[in-house]
């Protein structure tokens, strides 16, 4: 009855993870949707930001410089010295006097370097130190006074900068020529033109630290959304599992529980207590039955042991041919009751291993065993051996149903047993090959499984040889 309650516990809970588990996969991936989706603004709104506060600052340093420019052109003249020829007078025109006498345009006055230098002084104190940039004094276009001209001073790369409208950013600096008072004339308006090459990318890199770290702490988010959709799996898996092995457990135990109440109710039948042979032949079956309950109660406890890393090994030097044929001699009546026959060829030529004796022959022993379970008639079961420098190597092979590659993935998980459709008569807890593995491992040993659906199965087993042997 407790066993039946159990089984039906663990089932309710499995129903109740299969149905909450697809409301949780959805909320978490609506959440992590949702917070990609305001990271994906946020940046997006934080680059815009951050351009507008750029233009401010390159607007603000043009500002500057634009001023400085127009304050230290000046008033005074243009006043150039002639010489002439000893014996020659001329008198200037009123135009040409007018134009010697016109203040000189900035572009005139300053230099190109010049001009380079107070744009980086500036830029620098708004903070734009390593910002580069391209620029040109020229007329103003837009003046009608004045017919087109090429600018009259420029950087070495602006008309190439100036072209890309895609990537550079461009600012325009009216600056605004004083009358000339003292000749009446007008001076012709200057622009003051700054290109930004490759803008954008500019405040890019001065996001970079937000955007890493938008990156970073989104990648973790996404981790822990893995870690707790890949825990609930195998909470779901070990559901599963757990509800396998109760049912597992309770016909592995029902059955010799029944025959044991069978036999224990026939020895108190008088007619059977009165003939000594029947007695001894029931008493016999409640000791084989209770022997294989213990059997199976020291296949649970013996994996505990081993699933805690508390099983000791006592290790010894051991010939494994000796192990293998009376493994081997121990299932002859099995195999016989299936029509199967075994072929042993031990060829290795040293079968010397440093190996726990008992742990060995079970190793063995179960691989044989699920060789049986797993079976169709005519079985055979050939088991061969050789040696290399280092190692033993021992293949046990058989003819039987096989296993997919699924099942090959999983064959050495505690509790796993491969599905064999509607048939249920292998037996087992499917803990067999789980020990299988963890013995050889614990004696430093490998182990791989090759296998075709309807073909057969093959295991290879490799061990240290003892050294110095």
């Amino acid at each position: 009855m407790d066993l039946k309650w159990a089984n039906f516990s663990i089932k309710r809970k499995s129903i109740g993870l299969k149905k909450i588990f697809p409301v949780i996969f959805i909320l978490i991936t609506l959440s992590l949707i949702g917070i990609i989706y305001i990271q994906i603004n946020w940046i997006v709104t934080m680059e815009e930001s951050r351009q507008t506060l750029l233009k401010q600052k390159l607007i603000l340093a043009m500002n500057d410089v634009g001023h400085q420019l127009v304050e230290q052109r000046g008033s005074s003249a243009n006043l150039q010295t002639l010489r002439l020829r000893p014996g020659i007078s001329w008198r200037p025109s009123d135009q040409f006097m007018r134009e010697l006498m016109r203040p000189p345009t900035i572009a005139e006055k300053f230099t190109a370097d010049e001009i380079n230098e107070k744009l980086r002084k500036a830029l620098n104190i708004q903070g734009l130190k390593d910002t580069k940039f391209e620029f040109s004094i020229s007329a103003d276009l837009n003046n009608a006074g004045f017919s087109f001209r090429p600018p009259e001073i420029r950087s070495s790369n602006f008309l190439k900068e100036l072209e890309d409208t895609a990537n550079n950013w461009s600012a325009y600096y009216p600056l605004q020529a004083p009358e000339n008072l003292s000749t009446g004339s007008i001076l012709p308006d200057e622009v003051l033109v700054v290109v930004i090459p490759d803008f954008q990318n500019i405040v890019l890199r001065q996001m970079r630290w937000m955007i890493w770290g938008a990156i970073f702490f989104t990648l973790v988010i996404i981790a822990a959304f893995y870690v707790t959709v890949n825990a609930l799996l195998r909470q779901k898996k070990l559901s599963e599992i757990k509800n396998d092995f109760i049912n597992n457990m309770t016909h592995e135990f029902k059955t010799p529980l029944a025959t044991i109440s069978l036999a224990v109710d026939a020895l108190k039948n008088e007619k059977v207590v009165q003939d000594r042979q029947k007695s001894e032949y029931f008493t016999g079956i409640i000791k084989e039955e209770n022997r294989r309950m213990n059997k199976q109660v020291e296949t649970i406890l013996q994996a505990s042991l081993l699933d805690r890393q508390e099983q000791q090994l006592n290790l010894a030097t051991i010939h494994a041919h000796n192990i293998i044929q009376e493994a081997m001699e121990n299932f002859q009546l099995q195999l016989d009751g299936k029509g199967g026959r075994a072929e042993l060829q031990l060829n290795a030529k040293n079968d010397l291993i440093n190996a726990d004796e008992v742990h060995f022959t079970n190793l063995v022993s179960n691989l044989i065993d699920n060789a049986v379970k797993y079976s169709k008639e005519n079985l055979l079961i050939k088991i061969t051996t050789h040696s290399t420098s280092k190692s033993l190597v021992i293949r046990i092979e058989d003819n039987g149903i096989g296993m997919t590659k699924e099942t090959q993935r999983r064959i050495f998980e505690k509790f796993y047993r491969a599905h064999t459709g509607n048939l249920h008569n292998v037996k087992g807890f499917g803990l067999g090959l789980s020990y299988v593995k963890t013995i050889v491992e614990a004696h430093h040993g490998k182990i791989k499984v090759d296998s075709l659906v309807g073909k057969g199965t093959t295991f290879t087993l490799e061990f240290p040889l003892k050294a110095g042997a």
